[in-house]
């Protein structure tokens, strides 16, 4: 995936903590990883307020599998953060 470097605004107490526990060479992996899973939190939360729109509220059993869904992508997330690709920094 081809890359661009941005000008990005933080607070320097967070961003301090985090480059000291990721490494300065890990940083904007961290920040990318971030920001990819702040992307699919939003898109779930747009599809969950479409689908209790057009389908009122969930069952009980809905609900379960909608749980065991996101269990199921938080690990999903866990492995593909802990993989090589994600260990270089990209900027």
């Amino acid at each position: 995936m081809a890359t661009k470097k941005y000008t990005v605004t933080l607070p320097e107490e967070l961003a301090e903590e985090i480059r000291s526990e990721v490494g300065p060479g890990a940083f904007s992996a961290y920040v990318t990883r971030a920001i990819e899973r702040q992307r699919e939190h939003d898109r779930l939360g747009e599809l969950v307020a479409r689908l209790l729109e057009e389908g009122g509220p969930l069952t009980e059993e809905e609900e379960a599998a909608a749980d065991k869904e996101m269990r199921e992508i938080e690990r999903w997330f866990e492995t593909r953060e802990s993989g090589p690709r994600h260990q270089a920094d990209a900027a």
